[in-house]
């Protein structure tokens, strides 16, 4: 079995079907911490994501992996803590948000405690808890899945390309939704903020990571340009030093653009190409990548099951 993909989504994809005893490869294109995912802030929640209903079991189920990897943070990158989501009411969200522990409308926003995870350390504990379970990693470019669904001696792929589906599949569904963020010297501050427009293309957030404050940020859809803007960076820490006002003195530290594979709907399910070979799609989480993972893994596995 291959699993073509090696970021958040690939990876514990990965490690739930090596975990059931199957024998897995992932094909990934650059190391993790070279990935999207590495780029991520990366705070659980259903964000830039459809449709809803399922979104919610995913990220649900989760958030109590989630939960539990956050006892040992320093292995994982998991933490719980505490933040707001400005200007954001419980009856804006849907059914799933009644099941998140804590949860509760302030004269802010909706106060929460959650996952915030620090990817470069999560990426490298999944890649090793893969690893431990027999899996095998591999660099490999692919032009096409049927590299992958061709390959002798395999019977299944799972497709978890996020962007580069949209060549390798090939969908045009699939659009980049550009994201910069900013990274600081963290000035004292414990608790995470977002206020996020949904519809625009600037959101305001800060997230307490060991490395320091991350600062968002951008939802620029369409754009590809890896390159961080001067001038968009200097308004990212402007409107974050609106609410916080000692980020405006924080030294910056670094830089950071990543693509979002966006979709009007996450594409999860399963074909069969190339004489009866099984081939499961999992890719198009958007913003969300991180919140859906172990969801979206888990009926990925099932749909390998048949």
């Amino acid at each position: 079995m291959i699993v073509v993909g090696g970021g958040v989504i690939g990876l514990t994809t990965a490690v739930v079907l090596a975990e059931q005893g199957r024998r897995v490869r992932v094909w990934q294109r650059e190391p993790a911490e070279r990935t999207t995912s590495a780029v991520a802030g990366a705070l659980w929640w259903p964000y830039r994501i459809e449709p809803e209903a399922l979104t919610g079991e995913w990220a649900l189920a989760s958030f109590s992996v989630y939960e539990a990897l956050a006892k040992r943070p320093g292995e994982t990158g998991v933490r719980m803590v505490e933040g707001v989501q400005a200007g954001q009411r419980l009856d804006e969200l849907g059914p799933w948000a009644a099941r998140v522990p804590g949860l509760r409308e302030t004269g802010e926003g909706l106060r929460v405690r959650l996952p915030l995870i620090d990817m470069p350390v999560h990426l490298g504990w999944l890649r090793e808890r893969f690893l431990a379970a027999g899996g095998v990693v591999e660099e490999r470019s692919v032009e096409s899945l049927a590299e992958a669904t061709g390959a002798d001696g395999v019977d299944v792929v799972v497709n978890c390309t996020g962007l580069g589906a949209r060549d390798l599949v090939p969908d045009p569904a699939v659009r980049p939704v550009r994201g910069q963020l900013v990274v600081v010297e963290n000035p004292g501050i414990t608790t995470w903020f977002t206020a996020a427009d949904h519809s625009g293309s600037k959101t305001t957030y800060f997230f307490p990571q060991p490395g320091g404050l991350i600062l968002g940020g951008t939802a620029e859809e369409d754009e590809w340009s890896l390159v961080p803007d001067p001038a968009v960076a200097e308004e990212i820490v402007r409107r974050c030093a609106e609410v916080r006002p000692a980020i405006a003195a924080a030294r910056v530290l670094g830089h950071r653009v990543g693509l979002r594979p966006a979709r009007d709907a996450v594409r999860l399910d399963r074909e069969l190409v190339d004489g009866g070979r099984v081939l499961v799609h999992n890719y198009g989480h958007g913003g969300a990548g991180v919140t859906v993972a172990w969801g979206c893994a888990a009926d990925a596995a099932r749909l390998v099951g048949g």
